[in-house]
């Protein structure tokens, strides 16, 4: 299982990375999420986490319409900040 699981080739990982994650996602846990937030912090890559609080695995497609606005402004802002030509 270990070779398998995207904590063991953390330190590996270069690129910014956006973590978007509900707090009812069943499908893909937040505690595995947060592992790799927390190791890619570790080690030292450009990383942000927002939690979307009473969301499901289906956030972008039928979640509120707030936290649908959130993440697209959230994916927006990052993208814009590491994709933007200078």
């Amino acid at each position: 299982m270990w070779d398998r699981s995207p904590l063991k080739y953390a330190d590996k990982v270069k690129t910014p990375t956006l973590f978007l994650h509900s707090d009812e996602d069943y499908r893909c846990w937040l505690e595995g999420g947060l592992q790799m937030y927390y190791a890619l912090q570790y080690f030292e890559v450009p990383t942000r986490m927002i939690i979307f609080k009473g969301e499901n695995h289906e956030l972008s497609r039928s979640g509120k319409p707030q936290n649908r606005i959130k993440r697209l402004d959230e994916i927006t802002k990052w993208f814009d900040k590491y994709l933007k030509a200078e």
